[in-house]
């Protein structure tokens, strides 16, 4: 059995009178644990079964990557790829949603040091091998939902649909292609404020990295689907971003909520099939918000023509 394997693994290298804690796991097959020996010391087990998830080397890789650049992603203490098995640095246990749900007053802060740390990740350029969102590729990203969601749309409103993502996500005012984390929000960021600059913030569940357009992990960061940034914060956060990247706010602003329906639109598709095919039912009580999200990014008025697709396809943005 697998527990058996991971026991094994874990006594060969010395860990295997460590408590085991599980922790709480991502969309994925992958499970977490802490092992902690009772004297101040602790460390990550990542289990990601060879059967159920994809490799474990590009995880491996980035992590060493940002690493290398002085970012705060968790060290490889030990690693078995082939069996799905790694041992990471525990980065610490305050999550930013964690701090924040004690400190809402601290938001404008923690999300500043966020965006720097997403700054700091694009400065680093785009590793070689990983895939890039272009227009056709975030066109075919949102399929999940006709597939997952109740909708009314039949193959000609699909292709119309299609179409807008492709259009819209062409006109962006900044198109580059930048390292992006991809899953960037505040379950996946860790703070440590006892430290200094970017190491203030862990860097968790790399692993789906690819290219992407620079505001399209800003679009994760203040579109989160498990919690709600206050507006304040997000055009403050904007406009951090643009200041630093020499972008008009407005054309940010715009950046965001394109890649923001984008994304949260096959989110959206994603979590009801978490749901429906996988009984995670929890992925529900998230939906709601991220329907939210669309509604406001539709709202912007170059996305009109995508809007009215949108809402004819779907109740939820009729409403």
């Amino acid at each position: 059995m697998r527990s058996d394997r991971i026991t094994e693994w874990l006594q060969s290298l010395g860990y295997g009178r460590w408590e085991r804690a599980a922790l709480a796991g991502d969309a994925s097959a992958r499970r977490y644990e802490r092992l902690a020996d009772g004297a101040g010391q602790s460390v990550i087990l990542m289990d990601a079964p060879p059967d159920k998830v994809s490799s474990t080397s590009d995880f491996l890789r980035l992590a060493d990557f940002l690493s290398a650049h002085g970012l705060a992603a968790p060290a490889i203490l030990h690693a078995e790829p082939e069996a799905g098995l790694v041992l990471l640095e525990d980065l610490g246990t305050t999550h930013f949603a964690d701090w924040l749900t004690n400190r809402p007053a601290d938001e404008a802060v923690l999300y500043a040091e966020a965006t720097d740390a997403l700054l700091a990740v694009q400065h680093l350029g785009l590793p070689a091998g990983l895939t890039t969102l272009d227009p056709e590729t975030a066109a075919e990203m949102v399929t999940v939902a006709f597939d997952w969601l109740p909708n009314t749309a039949d193959e000609e409103m699909r292709r119309t649909i299609g179409a807008g993502i492709r259009s819209a996500v062409a006109t962006l005012s900044d198109r580059r292609q930048v390292l992006s984390l991809r899953d960037f929000h505040a379950e996946n960021l860790i703070w440590r404020p006892d430290r200094e600059g970017t190491e203030r913030v862990g860097l968790l569940d790399f692993q789906d990295a690819f290219g992407a357009p620079p505001a399209y992990d800003l679009a994760s960061l203040l579109r989160d689907a498990r919690r709600d940034v206050a507006d304040d914060t997000a055009n403050a956060m904007i406009d951090r971003f643009a200041s630093a990247t020499g972008n008009r706010s407005e054309a940010v602003a715009r950046d965001v909520a394109i890649l923001s329906v984008q994304r949260n639109l096959r989110i959206l598709g994603v979590f009801a099939r978490l749901a429906k095919r996988d009984g995670k039912r929890r992925y529900q009580g998230l939906m709601p918000r991220i329907w939210g999200h669309l509604r406001k990014d539709l709202a912007h008025p170059d996305l009109a023509d995508l809007r009215g697709s949108l809402q004819n396809a779907f109740e939820e943005l009729s409403e």
